[in-house]
């Protein structure tokens, strides 16, 4: 909700000060824009520089089966195997389940990590441990790659740098926010659906009826309040800082790009007809299109995968927008020329067992399990690692939640070295894990 109300309200410092802006909270986090654009400014003076590397990541939560999507197991008895049968793929020798004909296909634009050993089999840790690349500690909340994404970098335009669209991220242990960065570095959160018409971004789109012309009448007369305000005030310095915070917001709102980011209708419709008319489709095209925008880390999470029960009708349900909207996203990257600098992950919470119990369905596995990667130079249709004959245990070329981190802020051009602080002064290294060198 857009509010240019007048208040009054307490600043930390004790300044009384009307909310000139107020663009409703993003995500619950209680985030208002102009906390969020404090890392502009600070990251513009501190002129940091490095390789400008973009990421999507693409987060399935709940534990999306590795035996029954890219790591089947045809020999092994019917209570291991499941239900699918088994297709070629692009690469020789190597064979996915019939529930992912497109990745299959395609195969040659992303690698799979087969090798993954999760170290977790708990959800809402796996969401904090699997997008930090830090084993949870409840004394600390360690921030996500967006998080470091944005404190490193900063902002590229009106653009926040770190987007999450979605909201199936479990936040309950930390998980996809900034921690102990501050909260100007969590994820500017959109929650509505961008597949539905019309598509409207809470803190972005104007309520009905309010249009910038109102806005800008409305930020006159706050203005005039201010004035009389600030010969009362002791701190004129800290109603600057303000200022600039609250001014970079409303650019953000006003910027034509920004408006502009978020109209899927510019789209061609075949284009987005082979995304897929669906949640998940719309939300990899509309990654895509923050990327050209300006945003430098897009998570898109899609929910609706802990399938203890039921689970070869839940994934034959579930799995094909991914199948349609993966590979259509690789494709739009490397035609726009954007995929050499775009990163694209795809994650879960952990495996899934390799016996199917009682209720037809798997339960969570905290010893193996998929991840895929493409693009920023990853080589396309490599398979990597290997497990037993059951799926159940990593014997070849086994890496760590550790190292899947260390390998994308490599790949972002992050060092692993890099110390940041806690807000009592305690200095954290980003990351100890070992790069997978087959995927630099």
């Amino acid at each position: 909700m857009l509010d240019l109300m007048f208040r009054t309200t307490q600043t930390c410092e004790g300044i009384s000060r009307r909310a000139l802006l107020q663009v409703g909270t993003l995500g619950g986090l209680g985030l208002a824009l102009p906390t969020l654009l404090r890392a502009r400014r600070l990251c513009a003076e501190e002129g940091r520089a490095a390789r400008d590397v973009n990421c999507i990541f693409i987060w399935t939560r709940g534990g999306t089966s590795h035996h029954d999507t890219f790591d089947p197991k045809p020999e092994a008895p019917a209570s291991v195997r499941g239900e699918y049968a088994v297709i070629d793929t692009a690469v020789p020798g190597v064979k996915f389940t019939e529930v992912v004909p497109r990745m299959a296909k395609e195969l040659g634009r992303f690698a799979v990590l087969r090798g993954w050993n999760p170290q977790n089999a708990s959800h809402g840790v796996a969401d904090q441990y699997c997008m930090s690349g830090r084993a949870f500690n409840p004394a600390v909340t360690y921030p996500c790659y967006g998080s470091i994404v944005s404190h490193q970098r900063g902002f590229k335009t009106a653009l926040p740098p770190f987007v999450q669209l979605g909201d199936q991220v479990d936040h309950s242990f930390g998980g996809g926010v900034a921690g102990y960065l501050g909260a100007e570095h969590n994820p500017f959160e959109v929650l509505a659906d961008p597949n539905s018409s019309p598509f409207s971004v809470r803190d972005i789109t104007p309520p009905r009826g309010i249009d910038l012309s109102r806005i800008d009448r409305r930020k006159q007369m706050l203005g005039v309040i201010d004035a009389l305000q600030r010969g009362l005030d002791r701190q004129p310095a800290a109603y600057e800082a303000l200022d600039e915070y609250y001014k970079a917001a409303l650019n953000m709102i006003t910027a034509p790009e920004t408006r502009a980011a978020f109209d899927l209708d510019q789209e061609d419709a075949a284009l987005r007809d082979r995304y897929g008319r669906n949640t998940f489709g719309q939300s990899c095209l509309l990654a895509r299109r923050l990327i050209e925008a300006g945003v430098r880390f897009v998570t898109v999470s899609s929910g609706g995968w802990d399938h203890h029960t039921n689970l070869f009708p839940g994934i034959k349900g579930a799995i094909p927008p991914l199948d349609q909207a993966i590979p259509e996203l690789l494709i739009d990257l490397a035609d726009r020329g954007l995929l050499d600098s775009t990163l694209v992950v795809w994650m879960t919470d952990f495996g899934r067992t390799p016996k199917i119990n009682s209720a037809s369905g798997r339960d969570h596995w905290a010893s193996a399990g998929f991840v895929i990667m493409a693009g920023a130079g990853v080589p396309g249709g490599a398979v990597l690692g290997k497990t037993d004959e059951e799926g159940g245990r990593v014997v070849r070329d086994e890496y760590y939640t550790e190292d899947v981190a260390a390998t994308i802020y490599t790949k972002l051009g992050i060092p692993l070295d890099l110390i940041t602080m806690t807000p009592d002064g305690r200095p954290v290294k980003l990351n100890d894990g070992r790069v997978i060198r087959e995927w630099m």
